[in-house]
C-alpha cells in the first residue's frame, strides 16, 4: 500500500527545515575540525581560540534540532518514514556535537603546548585530521543526497583512520625516545591523535544512521577496525 501524502504542507516544510539544520550543524563542525588542525599546521593559535568559541554555536544547533524533533512528534502525527527521519536526526546531531567537542578539545590541548611542535608529528596530525574532515564531509553529503553508497563507503573507511592513528602514535613515541624534554608536548599530541580517531568513530556512527535512514536496514557485520 502506498503511503498517503501529508495534507498539511507546513509539515513537509518542517521536515525540510530539520534536514537543513543538520547540514548547517555539520558544516559548522567540519569547519571547527579544519580550524583546529590548521592552528597546528599554520602555527596560529587564534584559529584554536576561534574553534573553542565556535563550539557554542554547535551546541545551540543541537538544542534547536531537539526542539524541532519534539515539535514534529508532539504536534503532528508522523508516518513511519518521517518518524525514522526525526529519530535519526537526533542521533546524528548528538554525534556531530561530540565531533565539535573533540575539535574544541584538540584546540585546548594545542593552546596548552603552543606552536613550537615537532614538525614530523604535526605533519602526521595534519594527515589524520584531514582524513577525518573528509569523512565528515562525505557523510554529510550522503545524508544530504540520500546516498547509501557513500554512507557505506565512510563506514568501511573507518579502519584507515585507525591505521593512520597507530602509525602516528608510534612515530610520536619514537620522537619522545630521542627527545625526552618534549614529553609534555608529545603527550598532549598523543591525546590529539586519539581525539581525531574518535572523530572518525563518530563520523562512522553518522554513516550507520544515514544508511538506516535511507534503507530502513542497518549495515551488517562488524565495523572495520584496525
Amino acid at each position: 500500500m502506498s503511503e498517503k501524502p501529508h495534507i498539511v504542507k507546513s509539515y513537509e516544510e518542517q521536515l525540510q527545515l530539520l534536514k537543513d539544520t543538520i547540514i548547517k550543524m555539520g558544516a559548522g563542525v567540519e569547519k571547527q575540525l579544519e580550524q583546529s588542525i590548521q592552528s597546528a599546521t599554520k602555527k596560529d593559535l587564534s584559529l584554536a581560540e576561534k574553534t573553542i568559541k565556535d563550539d557554542e554555536t554547535i551546541d545551540r544547533f543541537e538544542v534547536n534540532i531537539e526542539e524541532q524533533v519534539v515539535n514534529l512528534i508532539a504536534l503532528r502525527q508522523p508516518m513511519a518514514i518521517d518518524l525514522r527521519e526525526t529519530v535519526v536526526a537526533l542521533k546524528i546531531s548528538s554525534d556531530l556535537e561530540r565531533i565539535g567537542d573533540l575539535a574544541k578539545n584538540i584546540s585546548k590541548r594545542l593552546i596548552s603546548v603552543g606552536v613550537d611542535l615537532p614538525t614530523e608529528i604535526v605533519k602526521n596530525l595534519e594527515i589524520a585530521g584531514l582524513k577525518a574532515a573528509k569523512q565528515v564531509n562525505s557523510v554529510l553529503n550522503s545524508y544530504l543526497h540520500r546516498d547509501k553508497a557513500v554512507a557505506e563507503s565512510v563506514w568501511n573507511s573507518d579502519e584507515e583512520i585507525d591505521q593512520i592513528t597507530n602509525v602516528n602514535m608510534e612515530a610520536a613515541v619514537k620522537h619522545l625516545e630521542k627527545n625526552k624534554s618534549d614529553i609534555k608536548k608529545v603527550t598532549q599530541l598523543l591525546f590529539v591523535l586519539k581525539n581525531i580517531e574518535r572523530i572518525g568513530d563518530h563520523a562512522t556512527n553518522v554513516a550507520e544512521q544515514t544508511y538506516f535512514l535511507i534503507t530502513g536496514e542497518y549495515l551488517e557485520g562488524d565495523r572495520p577496525k584496525a
